[in-house]
């Protein structure tokens, strides 16, 4: 076999990550993920970590690994794009037959691989992913991340488990299926999800990371914003009841002003009542105004059509 039909060649396994000052972990991530896929028997496999504009010397460092791991892609990007547009960088440049999507931060252990790989030899799922029975972190993070599963399922019609993991195992036409998509408006979870396929989830134990995570509360909150105007038209539905419900209590008021001046000859009640409302309709008003504005952000995105991240130089 040359080298042109050797590359065109799907390898059996791909496993995709993203790197953000993740140099720390870069050593005992690759050792787990070679003894991963030589306990589940695979020899034809790859390794792709996307460069997610990394201020480490993360890229270096693989550079020269790649001389003792043959099997090892390092795709980098031109600047940081936000993790989940790496990882969809990550997916349209893996060539596996199965490709195993992980954080290499090892709060998942690489080791996890087997796992996955036995659950989809079960029963040939076009997808395994994982999940947590329990939130780890503080108070926050767990309710935190509670809320906001529950709030996005009961908001949008495409419904994520709850605590779904990064980590999961695909087949080929599940990833190009995903592909197909074509969302500038990048939310994983929502678009895994979506998808559809026959799926299976197994309870994962996520340790704490090392150091401090890079996702904070206005990336977090960001991330929800994103992720329910991006699955869901209900924000903008909820909008309009709202404002039909204060039109509505507005013209009851107003008739009973009018009923008690012409039956009790009063003054019209006055200042405090007028200013509350006049107080919850504008606050009404400006929220409309936001929501109205993100769906039109989404829009203008979308029809920009400019690529999701731009790819500076790929190592094979």
């Amino acid at each position: 076999m040359n080298q042109t039909e050797q590359s065109r060649r799907r390898p059996e396994l791909s496993i995709v990550s993203t790197l953000y000052r993740s140099r720390p972990f870069l050593e005992e991530f690759l050792r787990g993920c070679l003894d991963a896929v030589a306990e589940i028997g695979c020899e034809d496999f790859e390794i792709l970590l996307v460069n997610d504009g990394s201020p480490d010397d993360s890229v270096a460092y693989l550079a020269q690994r790649k001389q003792d791991i043959a099997q090892l892609v390092v795709v980098d990007l031109s600047r940081n794009f936000g993790h989940h547009h790496a990882l969809l960088a990550g997916l349209r440049h893996c060539r596996g037959e199965l490709v195993f999507m992980i954080d290499c931060d090892l709060e998942v252990l690489p080791s996890v691989l087997v796992e996955f790989y036995r659950k989809h030899k079960e029963r040939a799922y076009d997808m395994v992913y994982g999940y947590q029975q329990a939130r780890k972190g503080s108070w926050f993070e767990r309710c935190s991340g509670e809320l906001f599963y529950k709030g996005f399922n009961w908001l949008s019609d495409t419904n994520i488990p709850e605590n779904i993991l990064t980590e999961c195992l695909m087949t080929r036409r599940f990833v190009d299926a995903l592909l197909q998509m074509g969302d500038h408006n990048v939310f994983m979870a929502g678009m895994l999800s979506w998808t559809g396929f026959d799926r299976v989830g197994i309870p994962i134990a996520k340790e704490q990371r090392a150091g401090s995570s890079t996702y904070t509360l206005g990336r977090r909150l960001r991330l929800m914003v994103n992720a329910v105007s991006s699955f869901s038209s209900q924000p903008l539905v909820w909008l309009f009841y709202s404002g039909v419900s204060v039109t509505f209590l507005s013209l009851v008021f107003v008739a009973y002003l009018v009923l008690r001046k012409l039956i009790f000859d009063d003054t019209l009640l006055g200042f405090t009542s007028i200013m509350a409302f006049l107080s919850l309709s504008l606050g009404l008003l400006t929220t409309g105004l936001g929501v109205v504005g993100v769906y039109l952000g989404k829009i203008f995105n979308q029809v920009q059509n400019r690529p999701s991240y731009i790819v500076k130089d790929v190592l094979r």
